[in-house]
């Protein structure tokens, strides 16, 4: 949607493009944006099973993007999504003049939780029952409100209701589960100094999801990237303040094209 510079927009584990449902019209008064649901999430379904690791991910999203014959100038990616986009970056699938990691995911999971987590989510992603378990056990509207509000963030009843609906798909559940349990972020944070575009942290002060605390982590691989205070706002700070949001994204982007 929109017309100016192509905009790519990528979402985070779970999630779908309904979560840029007010952010991304924002954006298309100044940008063409694109967004897409990542393989196995909404409404995609993963042609093969290493679709749901980080680079098979950017890969995917690499072949969209050049069949849609478009050169993203500016890539804005939430939570896993801008792991997705650093990787496409690093394996110069795009060139973007600007990468904006909003409450971006980079950092693996430390000590206990890192040797716990990983090999529990491929456990849980070899059974088809357990999606469908968690995707019946969705059907309770407290699950999900309990989850979101875990976030850090308070959204409104629309955004709600699509996270319900999407917790009851099992098939978008189970790509959920894939994606966590194919992820390799320490590869991901090792390449991260030899990022090739501007990287640009926003960060939510309220965010439950990914600490805020763990830009700074990047921050030291990666000491050029700016940060950026998204003041009260939780993991969904571009559900949450979309306008708000979308105003910080052009003010970093005319920043960047000033330069």
């Amino acid at each position: 949607m929109g017309q100016g510079p192509v905009l790519v927009l990528a979402h985070g584990t779970g999630a779908s493009t309904h979560s840029w449902r007010a952010f991304a019209p924002e954006l298309a008064k100044n940008f063409a944006v694109i967004s897409m649901d990542l393989p196995g999430h909404g409404f995609t379904q993963a042609s093969t099973q290493d679709r749901f690791s980080l680079p098979g991910m950017a890969g995917a999203l690499a072949e969209l993007l050049a069949a849609l014959d478009v050169r993203p100038e500016f890539a804005i990616g939430h939570s896993a999504g801008a792991a997705v986009l650093s990787r496409m970056c690093l394996d110069r699938s795009i060139a973007p003049h600007e990468l904006v990691s909003l409450n971006g995911a980079f950092i693996p999971f430390r000590g206990v939780p890192g040797q716990i987590f990983a090999p529990l989510a491929k456990l849980l992603a070899t059974s088809s029952l357990v999606p469908r378990f968690f995707a019946w056990n969705a059907r309770d509207p407290a699950v999900i409100d309990r989850l979101l509000r875990s976030t850090g963030s308070t959204i409104d009843p629309e955004g709600v209701a699509l996270y319900r609906l999407l917790a009851r798909d099992p098939g978008h559940l189970g790509a959920a589960l894939q994606m966590m349990a194919n992820w390799d972020l320490a590869t991901l944070l090792r390449d991260l100094p030899r990022l090739p575009v501007p990287l640009s942290l926003v960060v939510g002060t309220k965010d439950g999801t990914v600490a805020p605390s763990e830009a700074h982590r990047v921050r030291a691989a990666l000491p050029t990237a700016s940060f950026h205070a998204a003041q009260g706002l939780g993991h969904l700070a571009h559900e949450e303040r979309p306008a708000e949001l979308a105003g910080l994204m052009l003010k970093i982007w005319r920043q960047r094209i000033a330069s």
